[in-house]
């Protein structure tokens, strides 16, 4: 029975650990423009915060007496409740010149600061009470359920939780949750109370000859976890931003990551260096290769080879770790540094790279680490050592291959919390087709013709036979205000006549950068040209109506799909700045998400028209688009396609209407 308390409370603190994780960055993303970037900022606040609470096990299980350690805890754990229910305050919402990631971790904190705290202390402060009061030495395998239950919390937070409960009740359920769970960690330090102190000792469980964990034996602990945690947000950066932009991407690696801890901590037959070793070598050699686009281009080798290379990686890595475990005496100290390691991994690659990067090269720069790492940790065979010593040469070439072709043909490279940027120039075949492109990770956000008679024309997905092309140009009477949720390169101002207004809402100041610095759109532009830095929809909500003859919201190309721009709240957000007859245009082309039944719902539900425009750009260098028009008035959608038929919106059955509760991805991929 014990055996079952303590167990139950390790796993309902790991499901409840990673549920918050998604439940959370829910509720905040819509405030920092929907970017991948606000989950690997969450990320690095876990983590951080993973180590705090280690080191706090590590300093309780050092106190002399099970009174102190169970009184202390209590407390601690009482004091938390005053956090529920999580949910993060609106005066967290960003004024748009702030630094995101400082503000979402300043959020965290005082949204659910000591109750993710006292989750983390869990795991490693409860087998250690129970390496104390039970006759039972395999406390390693309590880290394993741990990692099955925060496995079990990730996935069945998008396909059970999301789609049926909103936020405010996710929030008030896990509270509630979390409520039990603090019932039954008290339960287990009244236990211990009782039987710690009297039953076993601290030290009997290992054997009397044992020498407590040398310096260099922590730092391969810490540093085995490091790379582990570094590769798992590169790889996940690498995939999402530089292969496809394919949502929930993410949710992969993260996968495969947790079930290596599964495996390496739940028994040693799952891990041999024997098996693994050369799969180690080969996936490195691979992974690194590939970053000079030595890969075929083609999603289903791409994704797999990096996937299937980080589980790979990670369960050398883990197994290794696994393999160097101490025994029960010295076990916080153990999952100390391997949080400690998590947390430095995950600040290398979520908050320093991005500051000091220009493109995504800490991955390359991890599997050299890792390569260096693997020789010292491989030191009792020379042949082992140096073959790691040049797997580490090799990828280290491969890497400085990367460098050199990414600035070889870029122009202006950057990179910022938003991902990265790109500016580079395509020569054709004919001169006259030259243009000037930028790319946002792996996808192309706007070109300019180079030739100067051209550099006016609409480009990409902006042509006059486009949805938006045809709704700007059906407005040629009086001066005319334009709204533009996403700048990109401009293109759209082309558009702009003497006394028109194009007012362009961006997030990200790269954006704006690049922008007026690589591009002429909008310098050239007959129009009066305002720029509003920050997210567009928090934005809006605080302006005065703006009566827009057009409101364009081009912002879901690509993975980082911000949903709280088309919701059932936002449509009604942008009626308040449209005039009467004005039109809201919905950029909906996408290799992955169907999004037109989406804008078809969430406009009926406000007695609104709808027209999908649908146009392949036959016969030019222009982009097929799909752009999805809504009006107040049917008559209104007429004048903007005289002489064409709206184009059918194909129903996806069981589809719920999106709003700022209720939004699932899953149910739009194609």
């Amino acid at each position: 029975m014990p055996k079952l308390l303590f167990a139950g409370t390790i796993f309902s603190s790991a499901f409840l650990l990673f549920l918050v994780q998604p439940l959370i960055s829910k509720q905040i993303l819509p405030w920092f423009g929907g970017s991948a970037a606000v989950w690997a900022t969450c990320m690095v606040f876990f983590q951080v915060t993973l180590l705090a609470g280690y080191a706090y096990a590590d300093w309780l299980s050092r106190r002399p007496s099970a009174r102190q350690q169970a009184l202390i805890h209590v407390a601690l754990l009482a004091l938390s409740l005053v956090f529920l229910p999580v949910v993060a305050n609106a005066t967290w919402k960003p004024a748009g010149n702030e630094d995101p990631a400082l503000r979402i971790l300043g959020l965290l904190i005082a949204t659910v600061g000591l109750p993710y705290l006292m989750l983390s202390t869990t795991g490693p402060l409860i087998q250690s009470w129970v390496s104390r009061t039970l006759n039972d030495t395999r406390v390693y395998r309590f880290f394993s359920l741990s990692n099955l239950a925060s496995l079990v919390a990730l996935m069945s937070y998008p396909f059970v939780l999301e789609p049926r409960a909103p936020l405010l009740l996710q929030a008030q359920g896990w509270s509630v949750v979390y409520a039990v769970f603090v019932v039954l960690c008290s339960a287990c330090a009244v236990y211990f109370l009782r039987h710690g102190a009297v039953v076993r000792a601290p030290d009997t469980t290992d054997p009397p000859t044992v020498e407590p964990p040398r310096p260099l034996d922590q730092w391969l602990w810490l540093a085995l976890s490091a790379m582990g945690s570094w590769l798992l947000v590169a790889v996940t950066n690498h995939i999402t931003q530089n292969i496809a932009a394919i949502p929930f991407l993410w949710l992969l690696p993260l996968t495969l990551y947790l079930l290596t801890f599964v495996l390496a901590f739940e028994s040693d037959r799952w891990y041999t260096r024997a098996r693994f070793l050369p799969l180690t070598a080969v996936a490195l050699a691979v992974c690194a290769y590939g970053l000079t686009d030595g890969l075929p281009d083609d999603l289903r080798i791409t994704i797999p080879t990096y996937t299937v290379g980080m589980f790979i990686v990670c369960l050398f890595l883990h197994g290794e770790l696994a393999r160097m475990r101490p025994v029960p005496r010295y076990l916080t100290r153990f999952y100390l540094m391997l949080s400690l390691g998590g947390a430095l991994g995950g600040i290398a690659v979520g908050l320093v790279a991005p500051r000091v990067l220009t493109s995504y090269y800490e991955l390359g720069a991890g599997y050299v680490i890792t390569a260096l790492l693997a020789a010292r940790v491989l030191r009792e065979r020379r042949a082992w050592r140096l073959g790691a010593l040049g797997l580490a040469t090799a990828c280290a070439v491969f890497l400085a291959i990367q460098v050199h072709d990414d600035r070889q043909d870029a122009r202006l490279m950057a990179r910022n919390f938003y991902g990265t940027l790109q500016s580079l120039d395509a020569h054709r075949d004919d001169p006259r087709n030259d243009v000037r492109q930028l790319y946002h990770g792996s996808v192309k956000h706007g070109e300019q013709y180079l030739l100067a008679s051209r550099s006016a024309e609409p480009t990409t997905y902006y042509g006059p036979t486009s949805g938006i092309g045809r709704a700007i140009l059906a407005r040629n009477g009086a001066a005319r205000k334009i709204g533009l949720i996403g700048l990109g390169a401009g293109t759209l101002a082309a558009y702009g006549r003497d006394g028109d207004t194009y007012r362009f809402y961006e997030i990200n100041p790269q954006v704006i950068d690049f922008a007026q610095r690589e591009f002429s759109f909008m310098r050239d532009s007959k129009a009066r040209i305002e720029t509003v830095l920050g997210d567009a929809r928090l934005s809006l909500e605080k302006e005065a109506p703006q009566d827009f003859d057009i409101l364009a919201v081009d912002a879901f190309s690509g993975d980082s799909v911000p949903v709280h721009l088309i919701t059932r709240e936002a449509i009604a957000v942008y009626l308040r700045h449209v005039k009467p007859d004005g039109i809201i245009a919905f950029h909906v082309t996408n290799r992955f998400l169907q999004l037109p039944p989406v804008v078809e719902q969430i406009a009926a539900a406000s007695g609104l028209h709808v027209a999908l425009i649908h146009d392949d750009a036959k016969d030019s260098e222009l982009r097929a688009t799909d752009w999805v028009l809504v009006a107040r008035d049917a008559a209104t959608l007429s004048a903007q396609v005289p002489g064409r038929a709206a184009d059918p919106i194909v129903p996806i059955p069981g589809l719920r209407l999106w709003s700022d509760d209720f939004n699932n991805l899953f149910q739009v991929l194609k």
